[in-house]
């Protein structure tokens, strides 16, 4: 009883707490990103992830396991893939660009939200209480959505960002592309994983988290602190 007294006594509790919010964030995150790619993609002409049970807000219909370890370690990672027929659009490439790009816009959009929300605390609720946390979960989500949104935007197969950048290319070359697209994982892994993007990839997003601080009056000296 002692020894677990004296456990419980040296635990890290606010770290603990943080991984917590982290995990609950990422899922968040990664259940936007890819029910937004689903979305648009149903809304253009596709019912392929809605028959497949995608277009939903519960996060284990999206959760790839290693995208989400990646995320919550590395702070970058991915969700799932959506399942998408391009037959079914009317413009292939134009849409298919689209559906892409709804992922990471849905990201950069939650992260205004929950800033905003953030600004409305700070102006009406006690700052005693659970105010701290409620606003570390709001630095934590917003932070983990920017960092998602930016990740999948790098042109670099099977990211939305390549998806976005083939739409520019020859018909051939496209569907190329796209058919090999799948055994480029490996290298995205090992680029997140060897930490070769966390120096670009960090200034960046202190520059978005920047933006849309001054954008929703969030003070960014809190993001800052928590996590840059």
């Amino acid at each position: 009883m002692g020894a677990m007294t004296q456990f419980l006594h040296h635990m890290d509790w606010l770290g603990f707490l943080s991984f917590i919010l982290s995990g609950i964030g990422c899922l968040i995150c990664l259940t936007v990103h890819e029910l937004s790619h689903g979305w648009v993609a149903y809304r253009l002409g596709d019912p392929t992830a809605k028959l497949n049970g995608r277009l939903t807000l519960n996060p284990i219909s999206h959760i790839d396991w290693v995208g989400l370890f990646l995320l919550l370690v590395v702070g970058v990672g991915w969700a799932k893939p959506v399942p998408v027929d391009m037959r079914n659009f009317r413009n292939p490439k134009r849409d298919m660009a689209l559906t892409a790009l709804a992922g990471p816009v849905s990201n950069f959009l939650l992260s205004v939200v929950m800033l905003l929300v953030g600004t409305l605390l700070i102006a009406t609720a006690p700052k005693d209480g659970i105010l701290p946390y409620v606003l570390l979960f709001i630095c934590r989500i917003s932070v983990l959505s920017v960092g998602l949104g930016l990740f999948n935007l790098i042109p670099v197969p099977p990211l939305d960002g390549s998806k976005i950048l083939f739409a520019l290319l020859p018909d051939r070359m496209y569907h190329f592309m796209l058919r090999y697209e799948r055994y480029m994982i490996l290298a995205v892994v090992l680029l997140a994983w060897s930490g070769s993007l966390n120096g670009i990839l960090s200034v960046v997003m202190q520059w978005v988290m920047f933006l849309l601080c001054k954008m929703t009056g969030f003070p960014f000296e809190l993001v800052a602190y928590y996590f840059f």
